[in-house]
């Protein structure tokens, strides 16, 4: 097997769910060691979170990845086991294997092929790992790393995330900035009683109903030139007893907005606090800020990436700002232009994740070139 594969299918056997590491990035942090990389573990809470650097002062370029992975969900849905790397028809399969254990190991071999061809290069190079990525939370992973790298003043220039960016063929499409995400817990309260006493009652899902259908028609933005519209989603509706014949006392509302740079976290926090108030709702309401939008705008680093996919994958990429949130989010307001690049996303989290092979050979050169672009 080629060291890409060989690695790639280490990491897939350790079923590492979010939190539990199971070993991947201590297989990781023993191979940079023997490299030359400097090893820090970072561990809060049960996440274990890794930090390796090759040379001193700046610009630093860091690449950035996750070594959790999702639940497999049903195990008798899958062709093999999702953690028995299995290879059929030119791919890969098994739990991580685009999302993002690919990435990961590619990243590594990078790094190690750098420091071997590059042992004086300028600035530092590092590896930025986490196992909360995939968590509800990430609590404890990038985001609470980076409240230690505030601590210390430690400067980003440049950011690539191995999250799996491809669309339709490797290399066509390169992530330069992420809406922002903004979730609310909405909790409507009326007045609990009997279905037959309707003036003895106040039912929220009837008091709320309006409200919710105008929050779902508003438009909140008309998006820009890098960014769609803001959307809001409402995900989850909670009401009732049980009973047929109870008017429940509350109601509870999960909604989200994936917002662009043209709104802000409170701009929409005020518009859906006056919506409500307009509507005469009795009503609380808890807000999770996930991360703000960011953009990475034509410079060193989009340039370098681009010429890397061209000369590695034989494609110009496609420069957008779709699709969720990533870690990068969390890295961006230090400063720090980011990108993210690698393999197709057509099957993350789902049954039969895989990567083909073909790609998998190629993304270790990629990560390289970049490198070799801006610290050779």
């Amino acid at each position: 097997m080629s060291d890409i594969l060989d690695l790639t299918i280490d990491l897939i056997r350790r079923p590492s769910v979010t939190p539990e590491d199971r070993g991947c990035q201590q297989l990781l942090a023993d191979r940079l060691a023997r490299a030359g990389f400097t090893i820090e573990c970072l561990r809060y809470g049960e996440v274990d979170n890794l930090w390796a650097t090759h040379g001193s002062d700046g610009p630093v370029l860091v690449f950035l990845g996750h070594t959790d992975v999702v639940p497999p969900g049903p195990l008798d849905k899958w062709t093999s086991p999702p953690f028995e790397p299995t290879i059929r028809d030119g791919r890969l399969y098994g739990r991580g294997a685009a999302d993002m254990k690919s990435g990961v190991a590619a990243m590594t071999l990078a790094l190690e092929s750098f420091v071997r061809d590059h042992p004086t290069h300028k600035g530092t190079i590092a590896l930025l790992i986490t196992g909360d990525e995939e968590g509800p939370t990430n609590l404890d992973g990038v985001r609470r790393v980076v409240e230690e790298f505030r601590r210390r003043g430690q400067r980003i220039d440049w950011c690539v995330v191995g999250e799996p960016s491809s669309a339709q063929t490797f290399g066509d499409v390169m992530r330069v900035g992420r809406r922002g995400s903004l979730s609310a817990r909405l909790v409507v309260r009326g007045v609990q009683g009997h279905v037959a006493y309707p003036d003895k009652v106040k039912n929220p899902i009837h008091l709320a109903a309006p409200a919710l259908a105008e929050l779902a028609a508003t438009k909140w933005d008309e998006g820009n030139e890098e960014f769609p519209p803001t959307s809001m989603q409402i995900s989850n509706i909670r009401a009732g007893t049980g009973a047929l014949n109870v008017v429940p006392g509350a109601l509870e509302v999960d909604f989200n907005f994936r917002f662009c740079t043209e709104s802000s976290s409170d701009s929409l926090r005020e518009r859906v606090d006056a919506i409500l108030r307009r509507h005469g709702l009795d009503f609380e309401i808890a807000w999770d800020l996930s991360g703000e939008p960011f953009l990475t705008r034509e410079g060193a680093l989009r340039a370098a990436a681009s010429a890397a996919v061209r000369e590695i994958c034989g494609v110009t990429p496609e420069a957008n700002t779709g699709g969720g949130t990533s870690d990068g989010r969390f890295i961006a307001p230090l400063g720090a232009e980011v990108v993210e690049l690698g393999p197709l996303n057509a099957s993350i989290h789902k049954i039969d994740e895989h990567v083909a092979l073909d790609e998998l050979e190629k993304l270790p050169a990629l990560f390289l070139r970049i490198g070799e672009k801006l610290l050779a």
